[in-house]
């Protein structure tokens, strides 16, 4: 599978500690982020991950480009709903996007973990 990952700024030590958690799975899939979450994530957790430009610059619309042409199978968006920045990545039209292709899109840890459970199901074969 191939999973985005993406973070407001506030939220970006959350995604980590929630990769960390999760590195065995994240491991065996093909990892995708904006360039500054893919940056800190590398750093922090040794991961290989191809960076996009970083979101003032469109690196979540180029993850978007890559959900309509069939490349992204699930997202990870940790937002800030409180607090975010006019410069940071807006979900709503990755939300569009996820609806239209059917790509699970999880904005927070708990549904995170949901997607994750869904991976693993698909990782194991489960229910095919």
């Amino acid at each position: 599978m191939k999973i985005a990952l993406i973070a407001h700024d506030k939220k970006k030590e959350a995604l980590i500690a929630f990769v960390k958690e999760n590195v065995d799975t994240f491991k065996k899939h093909g990892l995708y982020a904006t360039g500054t979450t893919g940056k800190k994530l590398m750093e922090e957790t040794g991961l290989s991950i191809h960076r996009f430009k970083s979101g003032p610059l469109g690196g979540d619309q180029e993850i978007g480009a890559l959900v309509a042409k069939g490349g992204i199978d699930a997202i990870i968006f940790f937002r800030d709903p409180l607090t975010a920045q006019p410069h940071e990545p807006d979900v709503s039209a990755l939300l569009r996007l996820s609806d239209v292709y059917d790509v699970p899109l999880a904005t927070n840890e708990g549904t995170a973990s949901a997607v994750m459970h869904y991976i693993s199901i698909n990782e194991s074969g489960v229910g095919e």
